[in-house]
Order: C-alpha cells, then sequence, then structure tokens
C-alpha cells in the first residue's frame, strides 16, 4: 500500500514572494520526518516519487472559495 502525503497552500502569500509555498500537514502509512517548515511542489514531487507515496492537496472549506492566497 502506497502511503500519503497531505499538504495545503500557505495562508499568506505575497506577490512575488520567493518562498517555497506549500506546508505538509499529515502524512499515512510512511516512516517520514520533515524538518522544514515550507516546500516547494518540486521538492513535494521529488519526495513522493522516491517514497512511491501520493501526494493530496487539501481543499479549503467553503468561507475560502473563490479567493486567492493572501488575500
Amino acid at each position: 500500500m502506497n502511503g500519503k502525503i497531505f499538504y495545503r497552500e500557505r495562508r499568506i502569500v505575497k506577490e512575488g514572494e520567493k518562498k517555497p509555498r506549500y506546508r505538509i500537514v499529515a502524512v499515512a502509512d510512511l516512516n517520514l520526518k520533515i524538518y522544514a517548515s515550507h516546500l516547494r511542489m518540486s521538492e513535494l514531487q521529488h519526495i513522493a516519487d522516491d517514497l512511491g507515496a501520493n501526494l493530496i492537496e487539501l481543499r479549503r472549506g467553503p468561507k475560502h472559495q473563490g479567493q486567492d492566497s493572501g488575500k
């Protein structure tokens, strides 16, 4: 069974900001330690590919539908 990595976008992202945008929220069925607080999508994909895990983006609630990050 493949493990799962649940992630979400950071809440506050400024226009043109060069910081990584994603945060790992939970990991299921994997022995994995994460030491970074934020990661880039390419880094998440690399980790998931190497571990054979599925990346799952968490949905935002109805309060935030249609809003962009950082607003």
